[in-house]
């Protein structure tokens, strides 16, 4: 399958120049400013807290957090809150090695999706760098379960050429269910993904809040969705929607930016069904600890293909043709 595999070097990289961001926290509604720096090849992903002496906390499974409404990392006390966002659009952009510096402890929220940092990063252009890409494939099955009948959650990776990606929905109304197909290797992922924001119900705010979360939450940084009044078209409050179907492909959003806490980008297949961060996560973790459930690779497209003299400055929007809402 290589055509799925083309539009991405075989090497590694990372971007042509630092960038700042600011903004606040959904959930802690704390200030922050964020600044991406371009960062030796070898080194993955690593969170930096400026404000704590640069403690430094890699974007890895084994410092992942307590996570339920979004995935937070933790190493020795120190916090890095809603990361999957950010982590979602390295991942699509193909982005392997960078600094996170934060001087608080979560990630800006900015408007609720990928889109902000994939735009960024492409203006100022990625660069390869002379380190073979590793990827993680999928040897066997794994699998994480919760509940069982009609209410069961799943999620699983499978053995399978690319990384493509099937996620089903089923939330209370006006939402309901959809499901979502694609390959990301396909490309699109700054038209079709990054664009979808995180969303919410109206009704569930005060005890968010009561939660001490979405703290920071606005009508600007998230879709906000009522159970009870039906005079608004599908009763987003704050609409148009970006598609009609954002809510599940920020569902796939998340999940590419959770299962990047497995270090590589994956070659294989996922199913999701009902799951969130906490089960993403869970997966991560179930795969790492498995050492016979993957391997590393260097390389799994044709040996002969030519590889790029520059990395892509855009998406194909043909390559849209290979995901499918269903």
């Amino acid at each position: 399958m290589e055509r799925f595999l083309s539009r991405y070097p075989q090497f590694e990289q990372t971007i042509q120049q630092a960038l700042d961001f600011q903004g606040i926290g959904l959930h802690s509604g704390a200030a922050v400013t964020m600044r991406l720096v371009p960062a030796p090849a070898g080194s993955g992903i690593v969170f930096r807290r400026s404000d704590l002496d640069n403690f430094e906390i890699p974007a890895t499974g084994r410092n992942v957090a307590r996570v339920s409404y979004a995935t937070s990392l933790t190493r020795q006390g120190v916090l890095i809150q809603t990361t999957e966002h950010l982590l979602s659009a390295l991942i699509g952009l193909g982005v392997d090695n960078l600094i996170v510096e934060l001087d608080n402890l979560e990630v800006p929220i900015l408007d609720g999706s990928a889109l902000p940092y994939v735009s960024a990063i492409l203006a100022a252009g990625l660069k390869l760098q002379r380190r073979k890409r590793e990827y993680l494939r999928i040897l066997k099955p794994v699998e994480v379960r919760e509940g069982s009948g009609a209410t069961e959650k799943f999620i699983g990776v499978y053995p399978g050429d690319g990384y493509s990606i099937h996620y089903s929905i089923d939330f209370p109304e006006p939402i309901g269910h959809d499901a979502f197909i694609g390959d990301l290797e396909a490309g699109a992922y700054t038209d079709l993904i990054a664009p979808a924001r995180t969303f919410g119900f109206k009704e569930d705010e005060a005890m968010l809040r009561d939660m001490g979360l979405i703290r920071g939450v606005s009508d600007g940084c998230a879709i906000i969705v009522s159970r009870t009044t039906p005079a608004r078209p599908g009763s987003v409050l704050n609409g148009p929607l970006r598609f009609p179907d954002e809510f599940v492909r920020h569902k796939v959003l998340d999940l590419i930016g959770d299962l990047a806490l497995a270090g590589r980008r994956i070659w294989g297949r996922v199913v999701a069904e009902r799951a969130g961060h906490a089960m993403h996560t869970a997966l991560v973790q179930k795969l790492l600890r498995d050492r016979s459930a993957w391997e590393l690779t260097h390389r799994y497209q044709n040996e002969d293909e030519p590889q790029p003299a520059l990395p892509p400055r855009a998406e194909n929007p043909s390559a849209a043709l290979e995901w499918q809402h269903i």
